[in-house]
């Protein structure tokens, strides 16, 4: 499972011209299923997520987790996060998860954030979306749960 996390003022998506998902200060978080995934990796992504101090502290420091900063989450799915462009000019996607298993695992971390107190909005899972976001920093991030150690 991969996450791309951008620290954010603001972020939203829409579907066709309509607001589906709105947040202010915290993290936009995209969000791909690979196929070998189980929801241990999607716990272990929850958790470094939340714990991740990137927000500054009152010294202007990047100490604080998004627990701590009061912030909230917009978890967009995002397939494409796991093409692999070593081949040839087009993407493969065959490690992306098929969406049985994809959407279980993409719910269960969103569900693993609320337990932690932040505040979710959502994409649509297998829509057409437009994101818009005011990156912070800018900081942007990669995590992923295969390259733990």
């Amino acid at each position: 499972m991969r996450a791309v996390i951008q620290r954010v003022n603001r972020a939203q998506v829409r579907i066709a011209d309509k607001t589906i998902g709105s947040i202010g200060a915290g993290m936009l978080i995209l969000l791909g299923v690979e196929r070998n995934d189980s929801m241990s990796d999607a716990e272990y992504l929850a958790q470094k997520t939340v714990n991740l101090r990137i927000f500054e502290d009152e010294t202007g420091k990047m100490n604080l987790s998004l627990l701590e900063s009061g912030g909230a989450a917009l978890v967009v799915s995002q397939f494409t996060l796991l093409g692999d462009c070593r081949k040839g000019r087009r993407p493969g996607f065959s490690r992306a998860a098929l969406p049985e298993l994809a959407i279980p695992l993409y719910e269960d971390f969103i569900a693993q954030l609320q337990r932690a107190g932040i505040r979710v909005e959502t994409g649509q899972f297998q829509a057409d979306m437009q994101v818009e976001l005011e990156n912070d920093g800018p900081v942007t991030l990669l995590l992923d749960s295969h390259k733990q150690f």
